[in-house]
């Protein structure tokens, strides 16, 4: 089975201090969108992040999880390709 993503909306910030680097929203295979992809630039360079929010004991889970390793390399192969400003396939 092959997997479409596309990059649907990407908003970049421009403050170079931020380790947030942009927001994105997929879209996969025409019929799923998933907002608050994250750019981070972390210590070993750029990373994508899957949408997450605070639990009541404060820390930080996933609202979205790839079940696979390939499927997660490859959302994030698209998301930072975009973000480069590379064509995005």
């Amino acid at each position: 089975m092959s997997i479409e993503i596309k990059v649907n909306r990407l908003h970049r910030f421009e403050d170079e201090e931020r380790n947030l680097k942009a927001f994105a929203d997929i879209e996969i295979n025409g019929s799923l969108l998933i907002k608050g992809i994250q750019v981070v630039h972390g210590k070993k360079g750029l990373f994508v992040s899957m949408p997450r929010q605070k639990g009541k004991d404060n820390k930080w889970y996933e609202t979205v999880r790839t079940i696979t390793p390939e499927a997660k390399e490859h959302i994030a192969s698209v998301v930072l390709s975009a973000y480069q400003g590379d064509e995005v396939i």
